[in-house]
């Protein structure tokens, strides 16, 4: 999300969609994202700019990203949006028998095998990662993932608008996870794609600290407290300092300070853009409420516990929608009077209170969100389609239903694959 003038919280929003690029017919990983961005700018570049879109690519070369640059004041019309540039996308990949694959993991890559680093502008970059931590694993080369971007003007907004990120976070996988399949093989987390991920820089522990970010009052304190102490301990292994930027911190939620923007980035990717910017709405209706201290203090929830926030992540992970949270001080501070409650009974309370409550609510994002609270998130509803099937063939019938729900704008279920 870019521009010149930094914008208040709330005025402006940036969405990133992050897609495979995979064969028609087997759907097996494509590493073609360079000559998709060839076809489309007459070279090889990293970024593409086509009017209030643009593409640019990522780590590996199966992987292309769809974004808004410029933020927009409200992310509704960026369905249609995204939508066309979708179907744009898939015309040009059709001749080369490849298409855009949604959801956050692919379900058979072998990334010690299959991953092809991008080699073109900035390749300096992906083999330092690469060099030191290895990226042809999961975590880093199969993961796609929704990036939500919230402004802020000022520390006073900033110290706020971290704040309130910071609570919400953990309970993003229940409505969010879409990743339950690994290699071929059930794991044991509806978001294997947040469990890997936030493992996978562990040779430089404070590059991720515990993936829910500490608390920080202000742009100085980041800078000293989590920015310094990462940039100090990866120099030992990157001495021209290609990595030492604000981007390589890896949080769940990281300030980009050069664009005055808070960058969240624990939501899968789901089936279509309609069911992204619904859990989008979802998401920035509860942190606004947090921002607005609609619950709780701004003290109080800079407070509350990193590790608390961290056990509470770990269940949503796993469980998503029916994880069980037990915090009964962190559910007081959510506005939410029971004491225990499985997370979806934590999100249908939010989406209730803050928008289908509103006269002017959004009919088909209260549908989409109604679908995830009632069937569960896309994990759930792609077990369900496989039911129990983890043969190739069944999981290549359940994904290519998955692609043909992302070309046509649909959102996934499985009585509909």
């Amino acid at each position: 999300m870019s521009g010149n003038l930094a914008l208040h919280a709330f005025t402006g929003y940036g969405i990133e969609l992050e897609y495979m690029i995979v064969d028609q017919h087997t759907l097996a990983v494509i590493p073609m994202a360079d000559e998709l961005l060839r076809m489309e700018a007459g070279s090889y570049v990293s970024d593409v700019a086509r009017g209030k879109v643009g593409w640019s690519n990522e780590l590996v070369k199966h992987l292309i990203e769809i974004k808004n640059p410029s933020p927009v004041p409200a992310i509704a019309p960026l369905v249609a949006t995204f939508q066309a540039e979708i179907q744009y996308i898939n015309r040009l990949l059709a001749p080369h028998n490849a298409m855009l694959m949604p959801s956050a993991m692919h379900p058979w890559m072998n990334p010690s095998n299959e991953t092809r680093l991008w080699d073109h502008d900035h390749a300096d970059i992906y083999q330092a990662f690469d060099h030191i931590f290895n990226c042809k694993q999961h975590g880093w080369a199969n993961l796609q993932s929704m990036h939500l971007n919230l402004p802020f003007f000022n520390d006073e907004e900033f110290s706020r608008l971290h704040a309130a990120i910071r609570l919400v976070l953990p309970i993003i996988p229940a409505i969010a996870a879409s990743s339950p399949i690994i290699e071929g093989n059930l794991t044991h987390f509806q978001d294997c794609r947040m469990e890997v991920y936030r493992s996978h820089p562990i040779k430089i522990p404070s590059i991720i600290g515990q993936v829910i970010p500490e608390t920080a009052m202000t742009k100085f304190q980041y800078a000293e407290q989590i920015l310094s102490p990462m940039y100090r301990d990866i120099a030992i292994f990157d001495p021209d300092g290609v990595l030492q930027h604000e981007w390589l911190n890896a949080r769940g939620a990281i300030p980009r300070f050069d664009r005055n923007a808070i960058e969240i980035r624990v939501i899968d990717l789901q089936e279509c853009p309609q069911a992204d910017l619904a859990i989008a709405s979802a998401v920035i209706a509860v942190v606004r409420a947090f921002y607005d201290n609609h619950w709780a203090t701004l003290e109080k929830q800079q407070q509350f516990s990193t590790e608390r926030l961290v056990q509470i992540m770990h269940h949503c992970i796993r469980d998503a929608e029916k994880a069980m949270i037990e915090d009964a001080d962190f559910l007081t501070l959510m506005g939410f009077p029971v004491a225990r409650c499985e997370a979806r009974e934590l999100w249908r309370h939010f989406i209730e209170v803050l928008m289908w409550h509103k006269p002017a609510h959004d009919e088909t994002e209260h549908a989409i969100l109604n679908i995830i609270l009632e069937q569960g998130p896309l994990a759930r509803r792609i077990l369900q389609a496989v039911s129990g099937d983890f043969s190739h063939q069944n999981l290549k019938a359940v994904y290519l239903s998955l692609c043909n729900c992302l070309e046509n704008g649909q959102v996934f279920q499985p009585q509909h694959a």
